[in-house]
């Protein structure tokens, strides 16, 4: 049920849908998109269409939960 999106990369290193886990590259930086200025990565994230807070999937948070 958990969706990642990603934004303004340079280069896309996984196929979409693929399953990542925690540590996987992903993709590079990048700078794409008329509203971007400078190298940058747009992070969402959503479970079953909701949106979440991506802070708890980049931080380690392991006395927190979902």
């Amino acid at each position: 049920g958990y969706i990642s999106v990603y934004k303004h990369l340079e280069t896309i290193i996984v196929s979409q849908f693929t399953n990542v886990k925690k540590g996987d590259f992903i993709a590079t930086l990048g700078n794409t998109g008329s509203l971007s200025h400078g190298a940058h990565l747009h992070f969402e994230m959503w479970k079953n269409g909701n949106a979440l807070d991506p802070e708890h999937f980049i931080l380690d948070n392991a006395n927190r939960s979902l």
